[in-house]
């Protein structure tokens, strides 16, 4: 397997269109999870099936979100896509999110090229009220089984606050590299 981290780079965020690498598929109760050091996807642990993850979830390589794991995306797609899949995709917002006390924002996205849909997926504001919804009770809840109360959704933003997120956490990547 390839080390993504080295291969890829975070895309053209000025131009709203960034590299992702899934994890998680939609639907999934598995934690998997990008091991940096060894390079490859593991297991981290079986979350309850009533927390199974509402959409794909993956990271952007050379970044570093404040909680020392590359930054996390939600991937807004029809279908699930499988663990270790890589796309070009379209920013169209962020949440902003605290577990146990630390920043680990998450930015949503789309495919870049979808044309189920036409591309119609612009801005936070273009998904379905009720998928929001759903993302948020999944994050604010997730954990509450393990320890009540230590993730919150704090606010979601646009996609000009989601690209100064990313931009964060290169200057983050490139410092450590």
């Amino acid at each position: 397997m390839a080390d993504f981290n080295k291969i890829l780079t975070p895309g053209d965020v000025d131009g709203g269109i960034i590299n992702v690498v899934n994890e998680i598929p939609a639907g999934s109760n598995h934690k998997i999870e990008w091991n940096r050091k060894l390079a490859v996807f593991q297991l981290d642990r079986v979350e309850p099936a009533i927390f199974a993850k509402p959409t794909n979830y993956g990271f952007i390589p050379q970044t570093l979100d404040e909680d020392g794991d590359e930054l996390d995306v939600l991937l807004i797609t029809e279908q699930p896509l499988s663990t270790g899949v890589f796309l070009e995709a379209k920013i169209i917002g962020v949440m902003k999110f605290v577990d146990d006390g630390e920043v680990d924002d998450k930015i949503v996205c789309v495919p870049a090229d979808d044309r189920s849909n036409g591309n119609a997926y612009n801005s936070l504001a273009d998904l379905p009220q009720q998928l929001i919804k759903q993302i948020e009770f999944h994050f604010n809840n997730y954990k509450a089984l393990k320890k009540p109360g230590c993730t919150k959704v704090e606010s979601w933003g646009d996609v000009e606050e989601a690209k100064a997120v990313i931009k964060e956490s290169i200057e983050r990547w490139n410092k450590q590299a």
